[in-house]
């Protein structure tokens, strides 16, 4: 059986690997929520992976631990685009409850509604 990127969405943290011009792949440990058949995870708007993304919108996404060193299951690979933050941090504020909240009011006050934006990602096709 195939995996999805939803498939991966399930876990705690998610090995998020985009890619530098020259290919260099980049891996970073995520929060993510399942949407429907789609990944989604909520960062910064000034971010390096936002930038990369924008550039090259294919990624790579895996279970991992909270530091990214270990890493479980299949490594899938997916589409990311940039949408609304505030979307994106209403469903990690509600997987990751009271922690996901803290976190998500706390970089609002920090960075106001326009600082952070979601990332959507989807099975490569």
């Amino acid at each position: 059986m195939t995996s999805t990127v939803a498939d991966v969405a399930d876990v705690k943290y998610v090995l998020l690997t985009t890619f530098r011009k020259d290919g260099t792949p980049v891996a970073t440990p995520i929060w993510a929520v399942r949407d429907g058949a789609d990944l989604v995870v909520w960062t910064v708007s000034d971010s390096w992976k936002v930038k990369r993304l924008r550039r090259n919108p294919s990624v790579l996404v895996q279970a991992c631990d909270a530091r990214g060193k270990k890493t479980t299951g299949p490594e899938v690979a997916g589409t990311g685009e940039v949408f609304d933050g505030g979307e994106a941090a209403s469903k990690i504020a509600k997987k990751y409850g009271i922690l996901g909240w803290l976190t998500v009011t706390g970089s609002k006050l920090r960075r106001g509604s326009g600082g952070t934006v979601g990332i959507r990602v989807r099975d490569a096709e």
